[in-house]
């Protein structure tokens, strides 16, 4: 199974460096130990500083040379040409593959200020995919009926060390077009583990044949039970973005090597780590004692 890093991208700082800082330090971090991939997301007209995907990636890069690495977008929001571009240039700044992660994306709070309407989202994902697919591919696109009338569209550069599409999404149809359009399904934090395991299989039934199976999980490693109580508590008692809790991941190095080895026995063999505790103390030092949940998870 692999162990991989989705870095927070928003950080409540009053110097806009600091948060940016802190993702540097969390990268260094991951890579120090040893986390197979570094990923980062998408959001719009936040409210705190956000670090946006593109600019964040290739800072980022600098310090992770020599594996897997990508981004989130939520395709609606943006022109597939422009998108196409930043993942040519940005998959140029390291060896290894390149993941381009994305999802249909919702919420007035992102759409309006974007001027797109909610309305449109499932069209436009759908004509941008393919084109950003076949664009990246090093191939011309025309498509002057589509939502943007691309005509002679191409980019390059184009990925030279592998890329892989991945389509967020939990419902029926999601499932759907992550087989039909994507290369593999990406399953959110927010699915509990038994919720996960139904979707990958409903997932699976429409036929595909992805290269990775990766599932999100927003974690905290502990140095022991003390400290997993200090942070549990808090989530147990005011709860965690809306989540059901179960779908979490807190405890000592052994019990969350246990919980994504049982994860990767309901068939997933990536787990995206994201640090769910904000203060950077904790964050770095939870990353850091991921180095020994690897190894236990690949003692099995």
């Amino acid at each position: 199974m692999r162990v991989t890093t989705s870095l927070n991208s928003a950080y409540a700082v009053d110097d806009p460096r600091t948060g940016a800082a802190r993702m540097v330090e969390r990268a260094r971090a991951a890579h120090a130990a040893g986390l197979e991939g570094l990923y980062v997301g998408d959001h719009h007209a936040v409210a705190v500083p956000y670090y946006q995907n593109a600019p964040i990636l290739g800072r980022l890069a600098a310090d992770w040379p020599d594996r897997r690495f990508g981004a989130l977008w939520l395709l609606p929001l943006w022109h597939p040409l422009v998108v196409a571009e930043q993942a040519g240039t940005l998959a140029a700044l390291g060896s290894g593959t390149f993941v381009f992660q994305c999802a249909l994306g919702g919420g007035d709070d992102q759409f309006d200020p974007m001027g797109v309407a909610l309305s449109e989202r499932v069209r436009r994902f759908e004509s941008a995919l393919p084109a950003i697919r076949a664009l990246l591919a090093g191939e011309v696109v025309d498509d002057p009926d589509g939502p943007w009338g691309m005509r002679d569209a191409r980019v390059n550069p184009v990925p030279a060390g592998g890329l892989e599409i991945w389509v967020g999404g939990a419902g029926s149809k999601a499932l759907a077009r992550a087989a039909r359009l994507g290369d593999t399904w990406y399953a959110g934090p927010e699915l509990t583990d038994a919720v996960a395991a139904e979707k990958l299989q409903e997932y699976l039934a429409h036929g595909p044949n992805p290269p990775c199976l990766p599932l999100r999980r927003d974690v905290y490693v502990g140095a022991d039970e003390a400290d997993v109580a200090r942070i549990r508590g808090p989530l147990d008692q005011n709860g965690y973005r809306g989540f059901d809790l179960d779908a979490v991941v807190t405890g000592t190095v052994e019990q969350v090597a246990e919980r994504f080895l049982a994860i990767g026995a309901l068939g997933f063999d990536e787990i995206v780590v994201r640090q769910l505790v904000p203060d950077q103390a904790d964050a770095v030092a939870s990353i850091q004692r991921l180095a020994e949940v690897r190894r236990l998870v690949a003692a099995g």
